[in-house]
C-alpha cells in the first residue's frame, strides 16, 4: 500500500436541495437530475484543472494543483450548474468548499485535517456559495484575493484558536480572464430581520439592534423548550449582514430554505433569505421554532 505526504486543495461540492427533490419528484427522476448535475460539476472542474477524486451520491470530491486553480474551478462549476434547467420549477444549485494544506495520499485516495476541514468548509457554504479558509486566501494570487470577504469563525476540532472562513464571489472564468481588474457589482445589503415564533414577530433594522433567544425572561424573545438554554442564541447586524451566534450547551440548528440542516456549536454564522432556527434540537424533533426572514436591499460595493 503506497503512502505519500503532498500539497494540494481539496474541494467539495454539494448539489443544494437534493433531499427535498427525492422528495417531490421521486427516485428516479431525482437521481437523473443529480446525475446531470455531478456531470456538469465533473467536467467544470477537470476543464479548470482538477482531477475528481470520486462522487458520493449527491456530492464531488476534487483535487486542484493550487487555491488559484480552485477558486477558478469553483467558478466554472457553479456556472455549469446555473445553466441547468429547473426541475419541474425547482432550480438545482450547489454549495462549494475548498481547503489548501497537506494531505496524505494513499492509493487513489486522500486524508488529513485538510481533507477533513475542507468537508467542513462545504458544509457552512449555502446554495450558491464559495466557502474557504482565511490560510487558503492568503495564498491566493491579488486578483482572486479581492474577490474574497470574511464571513465569521468557526471552532475546528483539535486546534486552540477558531478558524475563520471566506466566500469568494464567484463569476465564469471566461468572464474573469478578460477583465482587468475588479468593478463594482451589485449585491444585496440587509434591510431588516424578522422573526417569526408562535404568534410574536419581532423586527430589527437597525446596526445596533441585537436580539438574545433563550429561556431568561430578560430574552427579547423567550422559548421554554426543555434543550434551551437561559442565553441560547443572539442575532446582531453586522454591517450589511445579520449574524447568528450561538451561545448554548446543545447547540442551535439552523435551517436555510433549500440547504441541509447545519448545527452551531459556539459558532457564528450570517442569516441569509429564509431558513429557521431550532434551539437544542434538530428541527424534525421540536415544536420550538423560529423562522427568520431577511429583506434585502440593492447597494453597489466598489
Amino acid at each position: 500500500m503506497e503512502e505519500r505526504s503532498r500539497q494540494t486543495t481539496v474541494l467539495f461540492a454539494d448539489v443544494s436541495g437534493s433531499t427535498s427533490l427525492y422528495e417531490t419528484e421521486g427516485d428516479a427522476a431525482a437521481l437523473d437530475a443529480i446525475g446531470l448535475c455531478i456531470g456538469r460539476l465533473s467536467q467544470a472542474a477537470e476543464s479548470t484543472g482538477g482531477r475528481v477524486l470520486k462522487t458520493m451520491g449527491d456530492e464531488v470530491m476534487v483535487l486542484f494543483p493550487t487555491p488559484d486553480a480552485a477558486a477558478n474551478g469553483a467558478s466554472e462549476m457553479h456556472a455549469a450548474v446555473a445553466t441547468l434547467p429547473p426541475v419541474n420549477g425547482t432550480k438545482l444549485g450547489v454549495r462549494i468548499g475548498f481547503h489548501s494544506g497537506p494531505v496524505i495520499q494513499r492509493d487513489n485516495d486522500v486524508f488529513g485535517d485538510t481533507v477533513n476541514l475542507a468537508a467542513r468548509l462545504v458544509d457552512q457554504a449555502q446554495k450558491g456559495q464559495i466557502v474557504t479558509s482565511r490560510e487558503t486566501v492568503q495564498q491566493l494570487s491579488p486578483a482572486l484575493r479581492a474577490t474574497s470577504r470574511s464571513l465569521y469563525s468557526i471552532t475546528i476540532k483539535g486546534k486552540a484558536d477558531r478558524g475563520e472562513l471566506c466566500e469568494i464571489e464567484w463569476r465564469p472564468v471566461s468572464e474573469a480572464t478578460n477583465d482587468p481588474g475588479p468593478r463594482p457589482e451589485a449585491r444585496s445589503a440587509a434591510a431588516a430581520l424578522r422573526l417569526s415564533y408562535r404568534d410574536l414577530q419581532l423586527v430589527r433594522r437597525r446596526q445596533n439592534d441585537l436580539v438574545v433567544i433563550g429561556r431568561d425572561a430578560s430574552c427579547g424573545l423567550v422559548i421554554a423548550g426543555q434543550n434551551v438554554s437561559r442565553l441560547h442564541c443572539s442575532i446582531a447586524r453586522r454591517d450589511d449582514r445579520f449574524v447568528l451566534r450561538d451561545h448554548s450547551t446543545n447547540g442551535t440548528f439552523v435551517t436555510v430554505d433549500g440547504d441541509a440542516e447545519i448545527q452551531l456549536q459556539g459558532e457564528d454564522m450570517p442569516l441569509r433569505t429564509h431558513g429557521w432556527l431550532a434551539l437544542g434540537e434538530p428541527r424534525g424533533e421540536t415544536a420550538e421554532v423560529v423562522a427568520y426572514f431577511i429583506d434585502f436591499q440593492a447597494c453597489q460595493t466598489a
